[in-house]
């Protein structure tokens, strides 16, 4: 992984490209006075499959069902 170094002048010009050039797989640091203050990383992408939940969730018989009188007036504050 390639590694640059920007100081925090250049960095607040050009963010959007450099956020561009870590998600590619660069790391970049951004400096502030020389020294070192954060480094922008790619975020690992996270593939999710369809079915993963499967047999995990259940929805009750009565989910759609209208909810009780008490409950609705709850909600809009009625007593």
């Amino acid at each position: 992984m390639a590694k640059h170094i920007y100081n925090l002048s250049e960095a607040k010009t050009g963010l959007s490209k450099l956020v561009d050039r870590a998600a590619a797989g660069e790391e970049i640091i951004i400096s502030k006075a020389g020294t070192p203050r954060a480094k922008l990383v790619p975020l690992p992408v996270v593939r999710r499959q369809s079915g993963d939940w499967k047999g995990r969730v259940r929805m009750s018989k009565d989910f759609n069902d209208p909810l009780p009188k008490e409950l609705l007036d709850a909600f809009y504050g009625r007593s």
